[in-house]
């Protein structure tokens, strides 16, 4: 049994819909961001980031949603979610997982919290940098996916994918939202008619994006 610390629609998101898509037995504990729950106490004894998510795992707090994406594909093989080790689509899978989290996350950070960069009077250079960012990620991906698709890390179907579309989800209010780039928007329609991601979207609440 797994217990998830979650937020709608935060990074937590992945975790959340691999959990389902895996199908293992989970609780949830919803954390109340706008309280600042994540900076409490008893959390930071969780994560001392203060950022959600956390999975509980064996008794023992996990972070970062990237690194538990992978663990749960690793964890549950019956899934098909993640490449055999060592195999050409294990690079692939691995290498655009960490991209997903080092280049492309940090950007939306910066897109949705400018204030954290620079202050309130650099909003806007802030967020411009930070769309130019995006935006050329989505490029690079979609290119990929153009040549060697139709999923990330080759024919199948694997945990970075999950990854990919939640942060596509997050472009959908952008100026230019990830399901633009066509080959992006291919995968992005496949994962969102999977029966996990309309169950996932009822469990935390959300509307948007169904």
């Amino acid at each position: 049994m797994y217990t998830l610390y979650y937020m709608p629609g935060a990074a937590s998101f992945v975790v959340h819909w691999l959990l389902l898509e895996t199908g293992v037995p989970h609780e949830l504990r919803r954390i109340d961001g706008e309280a600042g729950e994540q900076k409490s106490p008893a959390y930071l004894k969780l994560n001392p980031n203060g950022l959600i998510p956390v999975l509980i795992v064996d008794g023992q707090p996990v972070y970062e949603a990237a690194a538990l994406a992978l663990l749960l594909a690793e964890r549950h093989p019956a899934a098909g979610l993640s490449p055999a080790a060592g195999s050409a689509e294990r690079a692939l899978y691995l290498q655009w997982m960490l991209h997903l989290a080092n280049t492309l996350q940090p950007a939306f950070r910066a897109w949705f919290y400018p204030d954290e960069a620079a202050g309130p009077e650099h909003r806007a250079v802030v967020q411009d940098g930070a769309r130019q960012r995006i935006e050329a990620a989505w490029d690079r991906l979609d290119a990929h996916l153009q040549a060697s698709g139709p999923f990330i890390a080759g024919a199948a179907l694997t945990a970075v994918d999950f990854h990919a579309a939640m942060l596509a989800r997050w472009s959908r209010n952008m100026p230019r939202p990830a399901t633009q780039w066509p080959a992006i928007g291919r995968l992005v329609d496949a994962l969102r008619a999977r029966p996990s991601f309309r169950a996932l979207n009822q469990s935390e609440g959300l509307t948007e994006w169904l």
